[in-house]
């Protein structure tokens, strides 16, 4: 497969995947009913969750100045702030393709070398990759027994134990096949998982650990409030519970990685993450688009307005070097 192919297949599957979802969701709702949600929804909660989203974006923009700053280098606040908001809008375009985009930004504008700059990004994605592991895991304990009944009606148990045996087995038949390969492909998978250890091992040396660790903290708490409160705006889904919250969290956030930003699958995760609880499809959608919606126009504002600024702040303020 030629280089040109590839590259299209990138941009193009996860669109065709987005468009897909996104019919399918909306036939499982009518649009008019769908409108009738937006029309009958509560804007304070909307907004307060919008709110909350975007502390969460600033934080993650301070944040990454703690992981420049014992590199050598001092990040400008207002250009590390451009360089989010862009990295997601960039994200509904072309996946992963705004993590490349912040980095060329940061060389681009503040000098860091490109490779030091990813390098960052990727320690960030390790730090948040923790805390989620341990939201799923506070909801695993919170409602185990919820959960477990649910599995055990959707899955044969003794198909279950099986399943999870020949897993085991896989992984450590596949464990040693890969940690003995030297195919480029294996190298390649190994060079990541090494800039993961660096990324966690950068993280507890810096200076400012306990700074990143509460903005760390921070992000994340402010993007369970951001789901939590728009819960509100619906009377169908105000009453969940705070655990329920999470698990639909957690489907939610995963669903993002499946297409440009989640369009499409952002609604289906949270309906099948609400049908555990049995809540009724209808209002689990809505609610599902009525969040993705909100987050994403915020997104594309400030991500534009940041594409627009971005050059005119660094042509007004450039760069000091030192001498």
């Amino acid at each position: 497969m030629n280089t040109t192919l590839k590259s299209v297949l990138k941009i193009s599957l996860p669109l065709l995947l987005g468009a897909f979802l996104v019919w399918y969701s909306v036939s499982k709702i009518s649009v008019e009913i769908l409108l009738g949600y937006f029309k009958n929804a509560d804007y304070f909660w909307i907004g307060l969750g919008v709110f909350f989203g975007l502390l969460s974006h600033l934080s993650r923009a301070y944040r990454w100045k703690f992981m420049i700053e014992p590199m050598g280098y001092q990040l400008r606040l207002p250009n590390s702030i451009m360089a989010v908001f862009i990295t997601y809008l960039v994200n509904y375009t072309i996946p992963r393709a705004g993590e490349v985009s912040r980095a060329t930004i940061l060389t681009n504008y503040e000098g860091v070398p490109f490779e030091k700059g990813f390098g960052t990004i990727i320690a960030e994605r390790v730090a948040d990759l923790l805390v989620m592991l341990c939201i799923i895991s506070l909801s695993l304990v919170l409602e185990f027994d919820i959960i477990y009944k649910y599995l055990a009606m959707a899955l044969d148990p003794t198909k279950l134990i099986i399943f999870g045996l020949v897993g085991v087995l896989i992984l450590a038949v596949g464990y040693q096949l890969f940690n003995s390969s030297n195919h480029p492909f294996v190298l390649k998978i190994k060079s990541l998982l090494l800039g993961l250890v660096e990324g966690i091992s950068s993280i507890l040396k810096m200076k400012k650990k306990w700074a990143f660790l509460a903005h760390t903290l921070f992000i994340w708490v402010m993007y369970v409030l951001m789901f939590y409160v728009t819960s509100f705006s619906l009377a169908e889904t105000s009453q969940l519970p705070f655990s329920a919250i999470l698990i639909g969290f957690i489907f939610a956030s995963f669903s993002i990685a499946a297409t440009n930003g989640g369009i499409g699958s952002y609604p289906l995760a949270i309906y099948a993450a609400f049908s555990i609880f049995n809540i009724s499809e209808d209002p689990s959608i809505a609610f599902g688009w009525i969040m993705w919606t909100s987050q994403t126009v915020m997104i594309i504002i400030l991500g534009g307005l940041s594409l627009l600024f971005l050059p005119i702040y660094n042509k007004v303020y450039p760069k000091q070097t030192s001498k």
